[in-house]
């Protein structure tokens, strides 16, 4: 029996795929877990258990996963791309809205008048409030992942003109974006043509704070910044310099912070993104099943830090492998089978960057010699036998 730690609460609808007769579900972070399923809880002061084989993330980022920490070990880390990508498009198009409108501003002065003419008193100060429709405005999206391109597409049917870009475009991504989406070669394109930004890409080192002077200096003037994707993209004190010198006339985050919030031009939304009841279902569900296709199967989809690689099982039961993408390790791990006068009856290998997975099925049982032969090898991570 498989235990899962939970970290967070989790949807009941996802743990349901975790059958009570294979799985045992606990909260108890002493527990020697061998999955670990979590949404926002930082693992990173966290002793990993021993036991540990993957860590299932319900949603898309991992940056409260040590994933470097995790790769070593050989334990598998998952998220669930595109399980709450609706649900952050339609807070971002609240958001195109919201910087537009002047809506929570006028909404907190409405509340505070009193007496008996209120509808004299806002007749009269409404013009404060006056705002810009999107209809025929440019967007510009930067990231055109499963969140980006719902952005646009909708966008783009509102009435916006759309203006995307991403380098690494996939061509899953490519097919589902409309073509009425102008695709930008250079992200300086959407700094000078964009009435509106929306930043859709992951935070790592090359990304974080480049939407910064730098890239305010070659925006139009009055542009409108949204960001549902990280706080550390933007640089904050950049960014309320650009608001102070009317570079930037509203930037809307999903990620206050004491620099972002109480600042006039700045709309600070309390990371709503992917708070919804369906969102937080379908992430769990995902979560749930890649979980157990990887525990039960040895199977990886949606893997952060290994390839995706599967393998339909076989009759004798299989051995599941992770280890550095290095040369000569397919042909090592063949001959320890060879040696023992084990016939592989299948098997797949996939790598991603530095690390790679292989998947063999054998016509025997697979002893523990072979598993111990294995698990010596340099560059070998994690070795599992899965019958």
């Amino acid at each position: 029996m498989f235990q899962i730690l939970t970290l967070n609460k989790i949807a009941q609808c996802g743990l349901k795929h975790l059958s009570s007769t294979k799985y045992a579900i606990t909260d108890d972070i002493s527990s020697d877990a061998d999955g670990i399923i979590l949404r926002s809880f930082s693992m990173h002061d966290m002793q990993l258990p021993k036991s540990l084989k993957a860590v299932a993330r319900a949603g898309a980022g991992t940056n409260n996963i040590p994933v470097d920490k995790c790769s070593e070990k050989g334990i598998v880390v998952f998220n669930t791309p595109g399980a709450n990508a609706n649900a952050v498009k339609e807070l971002v198009l609240a958001a195109l809205f919201l910087s537009s409108r002047k809506i929570t501003d006028g909404i907190i002065w409405a509340n505070t008048l009193e007496g008996d003419d209120i509808a004299k008193q806002v007749e009269k100060g409404k013009s404060a409030f006056a705002g810009q429709e999107i209809q025929g405005k440019t967007l510009g999206v930067v990231g055109l992942g499963a969140i980006g391109v719902l952005v646009a597409n909708a966008a783009q049917q509102l009435g916006m003109k759309v203006i995307g870009y991403d380098p690494y475009l996939s061509v899953d991504a490519a097919w589902r974006l409309s073509s009425h989406i102008q695709r930008a070669i250079d992200i300086k394109e959407i700094y000078e043509a964009s009435d509106y930004i929306t930043v859709h890409v992951p935070l790592t080192t090359e990304t974080n704070g480049f939407i910064n002077s730098d890239a305010f200096a070659a925006m139009k003037t009055g542009v409108r910044i949204l960001n549902f994707s990280r706080g550390e993209l933007v640089n904050n004190s950049d960014i309320k310099k650009a608001i102070s010198d009317g570079k930037v006339s509203c930037y809307v985050v999903d990620f206050p912070n004491s620099d972002t919030i109480n600042y006039p031009g700045i709309i600070a939304v309390p990371h709503l993104g992917a708070s919804t009841i369906e969102s937080e279902d379908n992430c769990a569900v995902m979560a749930a099943q890649e979980l157990a296709d990887f525990l039960e199967n040895g199977n990886i989809t949606n893997s952060v830090n290994f390839p995706n690689c599967s393998l339909p099982l076989g009759t004798a039961g299989r051995v599941a492998i992770a280890h550095k993408n290095v040369p000569n390790m397919i042909t090592r791990f063949t001959n320890v089978f060879s040696s023992a006068g084990i016939n592989i009856s299948d098997m797949i290998n996939s790598s991603k960057k530095e690390n790679a997975y292989s998947l063999i099925n054998a016509d025997d049982v697979i002893t523990n010699e072979i598993i111990d032969k294995i698990s010596a090898m340099d560059g070998v991570l994690s070795v599992r036998v899965i019958k």
